[in-house]
């Protein structure tokens, strides 16, 4: 892959709109997929905003009401907002593209910027992103005094835990030892050209996530650099380095098209 050209759009007081990024995205995209610009990842960070993909389901969206900008990526809802270091690679793949491929590097180079920091993580078979694993459930403390076999994720695929109070949000999924995500991801990709990206969770306040169901997962929560390492870990510290990694990882990528298995003869 030639090299990558890195443009951060804004951190802190310069944050960017979400409607602005997402304007440069499809600007960008545009010139890469016309060979006008080089593969380009987009970094910023977002004012407060909940965005939703194509696969949400109207139970996962907040109950108050709270706007939420709907968007081509796939995937379901999430937020994005401060504290939170969010990439769009905007890239052009050889078709047919191998999306799962290019997620998995996304989520290689995020889990090798959380090794640096000290943090372990890995990935979650059938979901993307970058994980912290919790604990096997039986020893996980209980709920409300409660032995975990009644907790009511277990039996109830339509829990909702906004509606059963704060020790099921999923801010706090890290007291309860549970699964929780660190970095979601989530793509488009339009004449063979990538767009949006991943949101790395490096000191936000997480509570914004008990409005909704995050990624419609209802059994896991979310967390973050600083809540897990229980120090403060800033959008600054977390950026070059996040950088470094993203530009070995898609750089070196041996990419090949989508393998497309023919159907046996009749």
């Amino acid at each position: 892959m030639s090299e990558l050209r890195f443009v951060r759009m804004g951190f802190g007081a310069d944050r960017v709109d979400y409607q602005e990024a997402w304007d440069e995205q499809r600007r960008v995209h545009a010139a890469r997929f016309a060979d006008e610009v080089p593969d380009t990842v987009l970094l910023l960070e977002h004012p407060p905003v909940y965005t939703a993909g194509r696969r949400t389901e109207d139970s996962e969206r907040p109950l108050d009401g709270t706007p939420v900008i709907d968007v081509d990526r796939g995937g379901k809802i999430t937020w994005h907002g401060p504290g939170q270091l969010v990439g769009y690679p905007i890239q052009k793949l050889p078709r047919p593209v191998d999306v799962v491929a290019h997620v998995r590097r996304l989520e290689e180079a995020l889990i090798r910027t959380c090794a640096e920091f000290g943090l372990e993580t890995t990935r979650v078979e059938g979901r993307s992103g970058v994980w912290v694993l919790g604990d096997p459930v039986e020893q996980r403390p209980a709920l409300g005094g409660l032995s975990l076999d009644f907790d009511p994720r277990l039996t109830d695929e339509e829990f909702d835990p906004r509606l059963n109070g704060p020790d099921y949000a999923p801010s706090n999924a890290g007291q309860r030892r549970e699964d929780r995500k660190i970095a979601a991801i989530g793509i488009r990709v339009a004449k063979g050209v990538t767009m949006h990206g991943f949101a790395l969770n490096v000191n936000p306040d997480n509570k914004w996530f008990d409005r909704i169901i995050p990624c419609g997962i209802r059994d896991a929560g979310v967390a973050s650099l600083a809540n897990e390492l229980s120090r403060d870990v800033t959008i600054e510290e977390v950026l070059p380095v996040a950088e470094r990694h993203l530009r070995d990882v898609l750089e070196n990528a041996e990419l090949r098209p989508r393998v497309i298995e023919k159907a046996p003869a009749a």
